[in-house]
C-alpha cells in the first residue's frame, strides 16, 4: 500500500516535501502533480524503481524519459545545448514543455534513446514540483502517469489512489491538474521540430493548434 501525502499547491509543507525526498532516495516510485498532468517519478540512478515504471506504464527501450530539471543550469549539466538552443529554453521556461535534446555522457545509458542519444527534459512551473527537486538537489526520472490503453493521464489524485495503490510508493495529492500532457518540441542539430502539442503553446517553435 503506497503513502498519501496531501501537499498544497502553494505553500508546499517542508516536512512532507522531505519525506517525499527520502522515498525517492530510498529507491520508491512517486506519483506527483505538475504543471501539466500527474507524472510518476523515480531517482535517476535507479535501475529498479526505472523498470518498475516501465511495466507500469508498458514502455519499451525506444521511450524517451524525461528528467525533470528545477533551473537551466541543472539542465546544462544532462544536454548538449547550444547559444540559439539556451536562448529557446530560457524564454519558455518554466513551463509545460518536454525538450528532446542530444544527452551529455552524465545520463544513465539506460534512459537514453537507443539510437539517437537523446533525452527529454523539462524544467516545470509548479511549487510542489520545484521544492521536490530543490530538496532532492538533482533531477527526477519521470513520465507522464498515462496508464496502458488509455489516451489522457490521471488528473484527480483519489483516482490514482485507487488504481495505483499497490503500485507506487508515494502519491502526492497536490490537488487536480490538466488533463493535457507537455508539448513536445525536439531541438537537434539546429533544427525545430514539435512532436506532440499538449498543453504548452507550440508557436514559439513555429507550429499552431489548427
Amino acid at each position: 500500500m503506497s503513502q498519501y501525502f496531501q501537499i498544497h499547491p502553494d505553500n508546499p509543507q517542508p516536512r512532507l516535501i522531505s519525506q517525499a525526498v527520502e522515498i525517492i532516495r530510498a529507491g520508491g516510485v512517486i506519483a506527483y502533480p505538475t504543471d501539466s498532468a500527474y507524472a510518476l517519478g523515480c531517482h535517476l540512478g535507479d535501475k529498479n524503481a526505472l523498470e518498475r515504471i516501465r511495466r507500469l506504464r508498458q514502455l519499451d527501450d525506444k521511450h524517451n524519459f524525461t528528467l525533470v530539471c528545477r533551473d537551466l543550469s541543472e539542465l546544462g549539466v544532462y544536454a548538449k545545448v547550444d547559444n540559439a538552443t539556451f536562448r529557446a529554453l530560457k524564454n519558455n521556461t518554466p513551463g509545460p514543455y518536454t525538450f528532446i535534446l542530444h544527452a551529455t555522457t552524465e545520463v544513465p545509458r539506460r534512459l537514453l534513446h537507443p539510437k539517437r542519444r537523446t533525452i527529454g527534459l523539462r524544467i516545470p512551473g509548479h511549487r510542489i514540483t520545484q521544492a521536490l527537486l530543490e530538496a532532492l538537489g538533482e533531477p527526477l526520472m519521470s513520465v507522464t502517469l498515462m496508464l496502458p490503453g488509455e489516451d489522457l493521464p490521471l488528473t484527480d489524485p483519489e483516482d490514482i489512489r485507487d488504481r495505483l495503490d499497490k503500485h507506487v510508493d508515494l502519491i502526492i495529492d497536490g490537488g487536480a491538474c490538466a488533463i493535457e500532457p507537455t508539448t513536445v518540441v525536439a531541438l537537434l542539430d539546429g533544427e525545430t521540430e514539435v512532436r506532440r502539442i499538449g498543453l504548452g503553446d507550440p508557436e514559439p517553435f513555429g507550429a499552431s493548434r489548427d
